[in-house]
C-alpha cells in the first residue's frame, strides 16, 4: 500500500520522473472484462492469474513499452458453470490455448489531460490483432519499503467474434444471446524494478 509520502505532489509530478522498468502488481491490479448477456443483463468478470511489464520513457512516451500475459483459465464470474463455458472450447480453450498477451507498439500516445492511447497487438488462441488501450494516469509514489509505484486505468472494446470467439445462440426475439463486444477494463499498479536506495 502506498504510505502517507505519496502526497498531491507526487501524484502530479512529472512524467520524467516516472521513468524505468516497472512489473504488474497482480495482488493490487484488476484485469476485468463485461458482455451483455440476453436483453437486458451485463455479465461482468476477470482474470485472476496475470503478470506484465512497463517500460515507461517519461520524457519520450512514445518509446515506452507494455508487456501483459494473462492466463486463460483463470476466469471468475462469479458462477463456475459458466466459468467453465468461457475457459472451454467454444470461447477461450483455455487447455489447447493456456495464455493470451498483449504487447504494445508505437509507445505511449497523449489524448487529452490525463489521458492516453497504447497502441498495441492483442493475441487471443492462435489470432493477433491490433487494438488500442485508453489510459488514465492514476499518480505515483513510494510504497511503505520505499519501492516506486504508478497506477493506471485502461479501457477497449472488442469484438470478440475477431478472435474466433464465436460460441452463441440465437434468442427467440432475434439477435444474438451474447453480444460480440466485450469491454475489458484495467486497474493497474506497477513497482519499479530498477531502482536503488542511498543508505
Amino acid at each position: 500500500m502506498f504510505n502517507r509520502r505519496e502526497t498531491a505532489a507526487s501524484r502530479t509530478r512529472p512524467l520524467e520522473n516516472l521513468t524505468g522498468v516497472y512489473a504488474i502488481d497482480p495482488a493490487r491490479s484488476t484485469i476485468g472484462f463485461s458482455v451483455r448477456y440476453g436483453v437486458v443483463t451485463n455479465v461482468r468478470g476477470r482474470f485472476t492469474a496475470f503478470e506484465g511489464l512497463l517500460k515507461l520513457d517519461g520524457a519520450r512516451p512514445t518509446r515506452s513499452e507494455a508487456f501483459l500475459s494473462v492466463q486463460t483459465c483463470s476466469v471468475d464470474t462469479g458462477y463456475p458453470e459458466r466459468d467453465a463455458h468461457v475457459t472451454g472450447p467454444d470461447f477461450l480453450d483455455a487447455a489447447t490455448f493456456p495464455l493470451m498477451s498483449f504487447r504494445s507498439g508505437g509507445g505511449v500516445l497523449p489524448a487529452g489531460e490525463g489521458r492516453f492511447r497504447l497502441p498495441g497487438h492483442l493475441l487471443i488462441k492462435d489470432i493477433e490483432l491490433p487494438v488500442h488501450v485508453d489510459l488514465g494516469f492514476r499518480g505515483a509514489g513510494e510504497d511503505a519499503h520505499r519501492r516506486n509505484r504508478v497506477g493506471f486505468t485502461g479501457a477497449a472494446t472488442l469484438q470478440r467474434s475477431d478472435w474466433g470467439l464465436d460460441g452463441n445462440r440465437a434468442l427467440a426475439t432475434g439477435g444474438a444471446l451474447i453480444s460480440d463486444k466485450v469491454k475489458l477494463t484495467l486497474d493497474i499498479r506497477a513497482v519499479r524494478l530498477d531502482q536503488t536506495h542511498d543508505g
